[in-house]
């Protein structure tokens, strides 16, 4: 974090950390995966990844916040990213503070994804003072949307995503959004 030391949220069976070095594989192959990638709209080359890295990285440093690495706390098996991320593309509701996640298959049907966003509310809300927070994704990304609702967010609309084909599935989109860390507490 800017003038100090990066704080980052918690979980029960979840480490959310920075990136290091030492993942970089881990994080090509994971955006190399078309099952990981298959709500996306294609597959990321290590260009493109180095890229990803790079941004995702200079977040956590300027803003204290970002996608974090997620390993399990039992294993120390990294499993994805998790976290926060400043979109800024083209909609009405941009700029916002964007909450999303990543896994890897392995780490697929576990609550993982809904455990690390729940701890990554929690504190996005109580640290960093957030008001809102979004989360969208492309309309026929179920999974993502049960875990959005499973947090406590709530649909409030559809919009074609810019960076996205206008030919493309994946071109609808729905957003979320959820205010305040107090809604958290009582789920």
């Amino acid at each position: 974090m800017p003038g100090g030391k990066l704080s980052l949220p918690e979980s029960e069976r979840l480490v959310l950390r920075e990136w290091r070095e030492k993942d970089w594989p881990f994080f090509a192959a994971m955006n190399d995966n078309p099952q990981v990638m298959r709500f996306f709209p294609g597959v990321m080359t290590d260009k493109d990844s180095l890229s990803m890295w790079n941004r995702m990285r200079e977040e956590l440093d300027e803003r204290g916040y970002g996608l974090y690495a997620v390993e399990l706390k039992h294993s120390g098996s990294l499993i994805g990213l998790l976290g926060f991320h400043w979109a800024d593309f083209e909609a009405d509701f941009t700029p916002c503070v964007e909450i999303g996640w990543r896994l890897v298959p392995e780490a697929w049907g576990y609550g993982y994804a809904t455990e690390g966003a729940r701890a990554c509310l929690k504190h996005g809300f109580a640290r960093f003072g957030f008001d809102r927070v979004y989360s969208f994704t492309a309309c026929v990304n179920f999974p993502s949307q049960a875990v959005m609702q499973r947090v406590g967010m709530r649909k409030i609309a559809e919009f074609n995503h810019p960076k996205v084909a206008p030919d493309s599935i994946l071109y609808p989109h729905v957003l979320y959004v959820k205010d305040t860390f107090r809604k958290i507490e009582r789920e």
